[in-house]
């Protein structure tokens, strides 16, 4: 028997994978060449950028846990 998932951790992985979706669609939008998530540089607010979705994902974890 399959253990149910919690309503609120399911909205929660819902959110998570609808933000990552879009953040990784957005990897491909660019100023000049070499910009995104492959790209032969990146500024300090491409890095940025990874770090604040690194800890919203971090915090939504924390957050949703008993």
């Amino acid at each position: 028997m399959r253990p149910s998932i919690p309503p609120r951790l399911q909205s929660l992985t819902r959110s998570t994978c609808i933000g990552l979706s879009a953040a990784l669609l957005a990897g491909t939008g660019h100023a000049h060449d070499g910009h995104g998530l492959f790209g032969a540089h990146w500024h300090a607010t491409d890095t940025l950028g990874f770090v604040a979705l690194a800890l919203a994902v971090g915090a939504a974890l924390w957050l949703s846990r008993k």
